[in-house]
């Protein structure tokens, strides 16, 4: 069997960028402060997250565009969607193996995230990558997946559905190759609202933070997608 990364990309669509002194990414982190709160509307057509920060201060909006045939996830600097950060494209049909790619408003890489295969069908299993990596940079895995399945089914249940939101808190830890963990994401109690909260674990470049947070989005809404 081949060993081939199954969701590797062309090396030209991951050439890292120049490093430049009005990086839009750091800007953006400027002033973070953490911990993070994902949330978006459970009964929402379409996958609308909103990422603020502990002072209150909306970092990210993103809007999923489900028409799309190659998926495809813009993120903003806030709910008026008036100013573009980033996007989030994946060059397959959606499967199993599909990789995730960003890049800022001026098409800069920021990293990619894939979901690795048929590991994370009982326990979510992604890997994020920095730009121009081919070898994951990180590893962002479920710590608790009995969590997520009592979440699922109990959340079919008239009444007790509602309060699963309270009762089971899936988490998703974010660790480097060596096991040094790097950001923590935990479901929180909420009504009618999906949301997260993210924790910074250690040090890491503004675009290895960006990279994670907006792969904790994609987890978000592909794990969403699976129920």
């Amino acid at each position: 069997m081949s060993d081939e990364n199954p969701y590797a990309a062309p090396v030209s669509s991951i050439t890292p960028p120049p490093p430049l002194p009005n990086d839009q990414v750091a800007k953006a982190l400027s002033g973070l402060q953490y911990p993070l709160t994902l949330s978006f509307k459970i009964l929402a057509l379409t996958t609308q997250a909103n990422v603020t920060d502990a002072a209150g201060r909306t970092v990210l909006h993103t809007k999923q565009k489900f028409f799309k045939f190659k998926e495809h996830v813009e993120i903003f600097t806030d709910s008026s969607r008036t100013t573009r950060l980033a996007d989030i494209k994946t060059n397959k049909v959606i499967d199993w193996s599909a990789r995730y790619f960003m890049t800022d408003a001026s098409g800069g890489a920021i990293g990619s995230v894939g979901r690795r295969g048929w590991r994370s069908i009982w326990k979510a299993h992604y890997e994020t990558f920095n730009p121009g990596d081919e070898v994951p940079d990180f590893s962002i895995k479920e710590e608790n997946p009995g969590a997520k399945v009592a979440d699922a089914i109990l959340g079919e249940i008239p009444i007790i559905g509602i309060l699963t939101g309270y009762l089971f808190h899936p988490r998703y830890l974010a660790s480097r190759s060596n096991g040094e963990g790097a950001m923590r994401m935990t479901k929180q109690p909420a009504f009618f609202e999906g949301r997260f909260q993210i924790d910074k674990l250690g040090n890491m470049t503004s675009r290895e933070e960006m990279n994670l947070i907006l792969s904790f989005m994609m987890l978000v809404i592909l794990e969403r997608r699976r129920g």
